[in-house]
Order: structure tokens, then C-alpha cells, then sequence
């Protein structure tokens, strides 16, 4: 899966720009689950980024992943991906790179990437089942992940089709990337349909011979597909 990050960018006022949909994101996924609350946090969702997307001082790039969030909500024109066909595997990556600073060393910041698998799939794993997500997050260029995390990764993710939510932390349990760099996953049981997420929090690493690191990244968001 690492192969597929080779020369990722993150571009920081952009990030801070799209990290601000995250509160309301992570608030949804919080929220009750029956239709009447989902429907009432999909609307909050979609007000908040017509909000930032009347920022006219936003960058062209930043604007055209606003709007493929807000059809993605609305239902206006898809914006999301498409569903896959049964037994395709589809790997989704997440709308933008984050950052985390001092992941790599006191001044090396480290670019952060994120992406979806809808299952049934092998990968991550131990592989996300019919109606499961596998997420899995990669701080670029940082040593592997320590054993303990002291500050966790989450993922809160809303299902805008079937009004389920979930808050649950990213792992090292799948041992993805042993050596290096750090890669963390986890498998949610969003069910079918069109899931929003966001992943945000610390990582810990460790190289041999040197004291753990722990550092923070931005949130990023990204737009699953599950059959």
C-alpha cells in the first residue's frame, strides 16, 4: 500500500482550510444513531461546508474538495465514489494529505495519508468483511510505530445512508510496515452505503536505539463507498 503514497505533497494552508469540516464530522459520529439525528447531522455537515465554501479567499483546490463534499451530502451530482460492483476490491484514498509536525525529527514534519478499503477484501488486515471498512493511515518518512501509542489515531465516521456511526482508535495490531514507516489501521462496521470519515489524533514512534516520538497530525477527510 505504500507504494501508492510515493511523492504525496501536503500543502499546509490547504489542510488547515479542510481540517475545519472535522469538528462537525466528529460530532456526527458522536451523535445518537436513529434516522431523525442522522438526517439532522447530515444537514449541519452540509451547512458547515457551504459555509467555508463562500470563503472566497479559499484556494480553487480547496474549493473543488469542498464541493465534491457537499454533493457527496446533498445528493446533487455524487461527489462521492460510485459503489463498486460485489467482490470488487476499491481502495478509496482519503481527499487530502495532513501533516504532522516533528513526526520525523525536531524540525521534520512528516505527510500523512489515508485510505479506505470496502469490504469483503484482504486488505487491511485481517481483512474488513462484507458491510466493514478497513482504514489505514501512513506518516511518510517517520521509524515504525511503537508498541504503545501514547496519544491515539481515530477514525469517527457517519454513514449518511443508513444513519450509522462509529468512534473507534487506529492500531498497530495489523503490523503493516514492521520496519518503518508508521502504519496504523483499524476495521469499522459502517454497513452499506456512502460513509464520510475523518481521521485525526497522534501516533508514537520508535526507532531502535533512540527514545519514542509522538507528535499530532491534522485531521483529513475522506469519502467511502461500501456495497
Amino acid at each position: 500500500m505504500t507504494d501508492l503514497l510515493a511523492g504525496v505533497r501536503a500543502n499546509p494552508e490547504e489542510v488547515e482550510a479542510l481540517a475545519s469540516l472535522a469538528p462537525a464530522i466528529i460530532g456526527a459520529a458522536a451523535g445518537p444513531a436513529d434516522v431523525a439525528d442522522a438526517a439532522d447531522g447530515k444537514n449541519d455537515l452540509l451547512a458547515q461546508a457551504k459555509e467555508l465554501l463562500e470563503n472566497s479567499e479559499l484556494p480553487e483546490s480547496v474549493k473543488s474538495t469542498l464541493q465534491r463534499v457537499i454533493t457527496f451530502l446533498d445528493g446533487s451530482g455524487g461527489g462521492g465514489p460510485d459503489l463498486p460492483e460485489p467482490g470488487a476490491v476499491v481502495i478509496s484514498q482519503f481527499l487530502y494529505p495532513t501533516i504532522g509536525k516533528g513526526c520525523i525529527g525536531d524540525s521534520q514534519d512528516s505527510v500523512g495519508t489515508a485510505l479506505a478499503v470496502a469490504g469483503p477484501s484482504h486488505l487491511p488486515p485481517p481483512g474488513p468483511a462484507a458491510g466493514q471498512t478497513g482504514f489505514v493511515f501512513t506518516a511518510l518518512g517517520t521509524a515504525p510505530a511503537a508498541g504503545e501509542q501514547q496519544q491515539p489515531l481515530t477514525l469517527s465516521w457517519v454513514n449518511v445512508s443508513n444513519g450509522r456511526t462509529g468512534t473507534q482508535p487506529l492500531t498497530n495490531d495489523a503490523k503493516i510496515n514492521p520496519d518503518g514507516p508508521t502504519t496504523l489501521s483499524t476495521i469499522a462496521d459502517t454497513g452499506s452505503g456512502q460513509v464520510l470519515a475523518v481521521i485525526s489524533g497522534g501516533i508514537t514512534t520508535h526507532d531502535e536505539g533512540a527514545d519514542p516520538r509522538s507528535c499530532t497530525f491534522l485531521p483529513t477527510v475522506g469519502l467511502v463507498a461500501v456495497p
